[in-house]
């Protein structure tokens, strides 16, 4: 195996999860304009937005069984492209069960595209033998800014949301398949043991359960900033409405940044001491939010918790894939993967509601004290990522290999 062929993995790789962040920034930063397009209540949105997420998660559980047969590149090549149709579909509809059918088909292909996305990754960063995990990440975090960019000029031109969305489609899906060409990893592995039947039943559950928790205290954190930094900002701080808009992009770029760096962290000190660094940060980010005098103190909260919370949860997926692959062989760190993906889904859905009626029934500084302290318990699970000399794998920082599934 040549290393240009592993490059040339990385970097399709790395493309498709830019699409993806690009994909769902679109998405979720237009929410207005697809309700108003729909004329969606806002009692229904909620039904509508909580839809996509849980059918992401059923779908993550079918990959499972799916790259058992096919192997995760064949569904990552076309569910990226149902994707960004269904994308597409949102933008061109009138009436309410298209918007219906088009969400449900969006939410469907994420699910398997995300979970497919990550089980490549797995196994790509295997073959390198050294942590490229959170570079991926950092790929679709540039995407969401990207993204949201590209949202931000299409409303403030007031365009239609097809005329939006087109040329984004247009010119991301033929290039997305392109580089599906040279995905690595992915293909089937015949001899592949079922997670559950190699662990026995119960200790594939044991296995994941750690992880499992911290991936949805991280998404519950990260659906905090992204509902309620803006309405935390402009009500309880008393910023003005244009300031209000900044704290969620101080937060992407900080992710970025915290992602484009994580990898060098993990080399260097093994994940389980970045990821517990993160966890810390993120919870003081959250502190200084709840106890913020002022916007400008709130911002800077904001823009902790971007560091913070940025190597979480890719190093959680590669924590699952190495070792459900350590224990039982390549088809069980596919199906860790494809599992642990549903919490990301979990996450999703309780954080924004928990916050919002803890605000509502108490207050919404002490209900950022709530993800604070969920975040902070990833510190006592960290030793699942590894013990404190491990850099990845067995313990030190193996040189390259092709050991994949």
């Amino acid at each position: 195996m040549t290393d240009a062929r592993l490059r040339r993995g990385r970097g399709s790789l790395a493309f498709s999860f830019f699409v993806q962040g690009v994909a769902f920034a679109l998405l979720v930063t237009r929410i207005p304009a697809i309700q108003d397009r729909y004329g969606i209540s806002d009692g229904l949105l909620p039904v509508f937005l909580a839809a996509v997420p849980i059918l992401a998660g059923v779908s993550s559980v079918a990959t499972e069984k799916v790259v058992a047969r096919v192997g995760p590149g064949v569904v990552l090549r076309w569910a990226q492209p149902v994707v960004l149709l269904a994308l597409l579909a949102v933008a061109a509809g009138t009436e309410l069960w298209q918007a219906a059918v088009a969400l449900g088909v969006f939410g469907l292909a994420v699910g398997a595209l995300d979970a497919s996305m990550n089980m490549l990754g797995v196994s790509l960063q295997r073959a390198y033998g050294q942590s490229i995990m959170l570079g991926f990440h950092a790929a679709y975090s540039l995407g969401g800014i990207a993204g949201a960019s590209l949202a931000w000029v299409g409303a403030h031109w007031d365009l239609p949301l097809f005329v939006s969305y087109l040329p984004v489609v247009c010119v991301l899906l033929p290039a997305a398949l392109v580089g599906s060409r040279w995905y690595f990893g992915g293909e089937t592995a015949p001899d592949a043991l079922d997670l559950d039947k190699a662990a026995g039943g119960g200790v594939a559950f044991k296995l994941l359960l750690p992880l499992c928790l911290v991936m949805t205290f991280a998404y519950i954190g990260d659906s905090t900033v992204s509902n309620w930094s803006a309405k935390y900002l402009q009500d309880v701080l008393g910023s003005s409405e244009e300031m209000a808009t900044v704290p969620y992009n101080a937060y992407m770029v900080t992710t970025l940044i915290g992602r484009a760096v994580g990898d060098l962290g993990v080399r260097r000190l093994g994940a389980a001491t970045v990821v517990r660094g993160g966890a810390v940060l993120a919870a003081l980010g959250f502190a200084v939010v709840a106890l913020a005098p002022g916007a400008w103190v709130g911002m800077a909260g904001f823009t902790v918790l971007g560091l913070g919370l940025s190597v979480i949860v890719p190093q959680t997926f590669a924590a699952a894939g190495r070792q459900a692959f350590e224990s039982h062989g390549p088809g069980a760190s596919d199906a860790a993967v494809a599992r642990l993906n549903v919490f990301n889904y979990v996450g999703f859905l309780i954080g924004s509601p928990l916050v919002g009626a803890l605000g509502d029934a108490w207050s919404y500084r002490g209900a950022m004290l709530v993800p604070m302290v969920l975040v902070l318990v990833t510190v006592v699970y960290a030793t699942s990522f590894g013990s404190r000399e491990a850099r990845y794998g067995g313990g030190h920082e193996r040189p390259r290999t092709v050991d994949v599934g």
